[in-house]
């Protein structure tokens, strides 16, 4: 009888699959390497020493030598924008204005007269002069409404039909939170800075659920192929939450989710009745909220004006008391608070918010979202309010060519400051904010670790004393990024009883050479025992 009784648990640490002869990085501080790993079900059953969890049954696959990290985490990314832009015009290495106008023609002529174009990733800062740019388009596309976002998120560009259709001109004024660019005459030059965006972005049709579902589905695949098993979803509705839904339920999601509710309007009510919901492939348990806008389009909120444009202080999305008043909300009902914050007086708006909130230590976990330019006297208020930095590093060098010039040699001190953080016990979180930069997450890890673009440039690093070392910059793609979403238990590193998520890579990302971090690729990944991607030789 006791046989009997002994062989169910026997038989459950019997392995389905181990993977041998690895180069295992555990991100466990009490085992950080090992060589094996065994897998039953979609969890670990043990790490280093698998001798005693294979049975007849159990396949066994020689890694012969891959290095294998668990799956990273991306802490900040937009998956249905992602697909999104999968189907759109991809506008990032365009080199001028003209570059694009030719683009917009191109797609102009194989439309229908009315149909809308739709492009992202313009960057004006990359162009001669590095000035927005202004009624290009309008030749381009005379017959077709041009909506193209920039590369932040936080601005459009438009054409004169786009504009006529949303009935703007010169009187019209500019929304709470947004901002209209004009000629000197006061007419609109097509270039609209956050809330101004949804004068246009409101006439555009929205997708069905089909499409929400393919391009969900596409993006998910895509993160998969690049190694994320797991991304936080920064701001969603419930037509993303259907779909993700829809998906789970025909095994035709290949990724896991963490949904952060998009603003505090009626889903946020109708979730505040609900209560958060977890799950293994979708958790919804946070709210992200947009205090101000982007530093490459000036709507960041600044305590003092420009360092570039004397007359601006960026532009505030939502008050403070409002931050406060679902920030108590939040923590009545058992949700995580996400606040976009860019700018410094951003920043201390959220950290205020947060604190008449929270009231001091506590384990409710709220995030800044992006962190960027944080005044140094108020570091230590997200460690007072154990307040979570989560951080995109590619930021800091897609930013760092201009950034000192919009904020000047003081204010810079604060920006991007990630050891400033660690030093001061902030908890950071590392993402990439795709689809505004790249989801391939050794672009991440190579910036967190050296702060130069591809080319090496700046030699040593911009700011050198912010770069993470290796060990931070993995735990900040999978542990840590676990700990921002309360799940630190079951994933984000490699141990007995969690998740069997993890990826195998063509280099070893920590001793390498910086430079060939960007050429290393995700050759495996594994998502609850399942490979879910394999591109081995």
């Amino acid at each position: 009888m006791l046989a009997a009784l002994l062989w169910p648990v026997a038989q459950a640490q019997v392995a389905d699959w181990v993977l041998e002869n690895a180069n295992i990085y555990t991100v466990n501080p009490a085992a950080p390497k090992a060589r094996a790993i065994a897998i039953k079900g979609s969890r670990i059953v043990a790490v280093g020493d698998v001798a005693k969890h294979i049975g007849p049954a159990t396949r066994r696959v020689d890694a012969k030598g891959a290095t294998v990290v668990p799956g990273l985490i991306d802490s900040h990314g937009h998956i249905a924008g992602l697909g999104d832009s999968l189907e759109i015009l991809d506008l990032r290495e365009a080199k001028s204005a003209a570059d694009i106008a030719a683009q917009v023609a191109k797609a102009a002529s194989q439309r229908k007269p009315g149909e809308w174009i739709r492009g992202r990733g313009w960057d004006q800062t990359r162009w001669p002069g590095a000035q927005f740019p202004s009624h290009e388009l309008d030749q381009a596309s005379p017959n077709n409404p041009v909506y193209l976002s920039r590369v932040d998120g936080h601005a459009a560009w438009v054409n004169q039909k786009a504009i006529e259709m949303s009935d703007i001109n010169a009187a019209t004024q500019d929304p709470s939170g947004g901002r209209i660019l004009r000629e000197k005459d006061g007419k609109p030059t097509g270039v609209l800075v956050d809330r101004a965006m949804g004068l246009v972005s409101r006439r555009i049709p929205p997708p069905d659920a089909e499409a929400v579902r393919r391009r969900i589905a596409n993006a998910a695949l895509a993160c998969a192929k690049l190694g994320l098993t797991t991304v936080h979803d920064a701001g969603t509705g419930d037509r993303e939450i259907q779909a993700y839904k829809a998906l789970i339920a025909n095994d035709g999601l290949k990724l896991r989710v963490y949904a952060m509710i998009g603003g505090a309007g009626p889903h946020w009510a109708q979730w505040l009745k609900t209560g958060p919901e977890v799950g293994e492939f979708l958790t919804v348990r946070s709210i992200k909220l947009v205090a101000d806008g982007a530093l490459g389009s000036r709507g960041a909120a600044m305590k003092e004006p420009y360092s570039d444009e004397p007359s601006h202080r960026g532009l505030t999305i939502i008050r403070q008391d409002e931050i406060e008043r679902v920030a108590k909300q939040a923590v009545t009902r058992g949700f995580q608070v996400n606040t976009h914050a860019i700018g410094d007086a951003a920043n201390r708006a959220v950290l205020d918010a947060y604190a008449a909130a929270l009231g001091g230590e506590n384990d409710k976990r709220f995030r800044v979202e992006h962190a960027q330019i944080v005044s140094l006297d108020d570091i230590p208020l997200f460690r007072r309010y154990s307040i979570i930095a989560s951080v995109q590093a590619t930021h800091a060098t897609s930013d760092m060519r201009w950034a000192e010039k919009r904020i000047g040699s003081q204010r810079i001190l604060g920006a991007y400051a990630w050891q400033r953080m660690l030093k001061a016990g902030v908890k950071l979180a590392n993402g990439s904010d795709f689809p505004v930069e790249s989801p391939d997450p050794m672009l991440g890890f190579y910036a967190s670790v050296t702060r130069q673009d591809a080319e090496g440039y700046p030699r040593g690093g911009w700011q050198p004393a912010q770069i993470l070392t290796r060990e931070q910059a993995l735990a900040s793609w999978t542990l840590w990024g676990a700990y921002a979403a309360f799940e630190e238990k079951q994933k984000g590193s490699l141990e007995a009883g969690k998740l069997a998520d993890f990826i195998l890579l063509s280099q070893d990302i920590m001793t390498i050479p910086a430079k060939d971090i960007l050429r290393t690729k995700v050759t495996m990944t594994v998502l609850g025992g399942n490979v879910v991607h394999d591109a081995r030789p």
